[in-house]
């Protein structure tokens, strides 16, 4: 966890909704000097905060809709800073909790050097990691369309489906396995035309995002395709999530922000149970899972390191730990500039 920990004369903190936000502005004694609930509109903060703009800093925490202000603070070189949602637990666990008291909090915690800091992901390429978990999400709901369509089949106890429907060329015949059972074909036939809508967006999609990350980085996309087991989406997905590796001091900070390794808990010289698992980015966590699963398929090197680690940690665990050497891989390999080596990472 880092903090901010930088002095200033003011300190602002916003509690920050869809259409409001409650501002609250802090000296360096701690006195109150502005505390007023706002329309969210540029104009109404910046007139809010004219007379501290001199040396303050903003302190926003981790919601939906923190994009403008992060926009609007970096154009008007204002410092911000943005909370991390999870670890703000002192605004969460008072008695009493209200949108002024909130505010407040926020900035009491920025003058107090404990302000729990998050990621300001920058404007350049924001839209377009968003857009690729945006992908991602109707990926998901395409699966679910397919998995309707295999238990409908089995629960009028039909023959199996003789070739894989996730191919659109395996679908055109299919209203005829479920014979005349008319609502069935209307269920079935509004899955398949969902199917359809399916496969033309999200292939439209992925054309633009491979496309945008020439622009964006297109060097760090080439080079993670060169592990195996990282595919375009894959390489898309991480590339888009780290932004730049430069912004983790080491690979071990890397792995913790990519879920791939536990916590470590003890107290009076005793271990408890490590915990953290949640705590990072989920979607390379998704990424590096299906990276290590992928990363054996035609490749008998990484057949063999797999029965090894099987052997010694056991069937489940073994993914795990691949999953993890494959991040510390990935970073190396970003850090360095250098594509991926085979014989090295398996003799590791």
């Amino acid at each position: 966890m880092r903090f901010y920990t930088t002095q200033h004369a003011f300190y602002c903190g916003v509690d920050l909704h869809a259409r409001t936000m409650y501002v609250c502005v802090l000296d360096q004694a701690g006195k109150i000097r502005f505390h007023r609930n706002l329309p969210c509109r540029a104009d109404a903060f910046l007139r809010a905060i004219e007379p501290f703009r001199e040396d303050l800093v903003v302190g926003v925490e981790c919601l939906f809709c923190w994009y403008w202000v992060a926009d609007l603070c970096a154009a008007e070189s204002i410092e911000f800073v943005l909370g991390h949602a999870y670890y703000m637990k002192a605004i969460h666990g008072g008695k009493s909790k209200n949108d002024k008291i909130d505010s407040h909090k926020i900035a009491a915690l920025l003058r107090g050097g404990t302000f729990p800091l998050a990621y300001v992901y920058p404007r350049g390429m924001r839209a377009t990691r968003d857009l690729l978990r945006r992908r991602l999400h109707f990926v998901h709901k395409r699966a679910e369309l397919l998995a309707h369509i295999q238990n409908t089949s089995t629960q009028y106890n039909l023959a199996p489906l003789e070739k894989g429907i996730a191919a659109a060329a395996n679908r055109h015949d299919l209203l005829e396995h479920f014979g005349d059972h008319e609502p069935v074909q209307m269920s079935v036939a509004a899955d398949l035309a969902l199917l359809d809508t399916y496969d033309q967006t999200i292939h439209e999609l992925e054309l633009f995002l491979r496309h945008a990350v020439r622009t964006d980085d297109g060097s760090s996309y080439h080079l993670l395709r060169t592990v195996p087991g990282i595919g375009n989406i894959l390489a898309l997905t991480i590339v888009y999530e780290i932004h730049t590796i430069e912004r983790f001091a080491g690979a071990g900070n890397f792995l913790s922000y990519a879920r791939l390794v536990k916590g470590d808990r003890g107290s009076a010289g005793k271990k408890s149970k490590p915990g953290g698992a949640k705590m990072g980015n989920v979607h390379l966590k998704w990424a590096f899972s299906e990276a290590a699963a992928l990363f054996q398929i035609a490749n008998p090197k990484g057949q063999k390191l797999l029965a090894r680690l099987r052997k010694k940690h056991g069937r489940g665990k073994a993914m795990g730990v691949l999953a993890a050497k494959l991040g510390r891989a990935v970073y190396f390999v970003l850090k360095r500039k250098e594509p991926f080596d085979l014989n090295r990472f398996v003799a590791a």
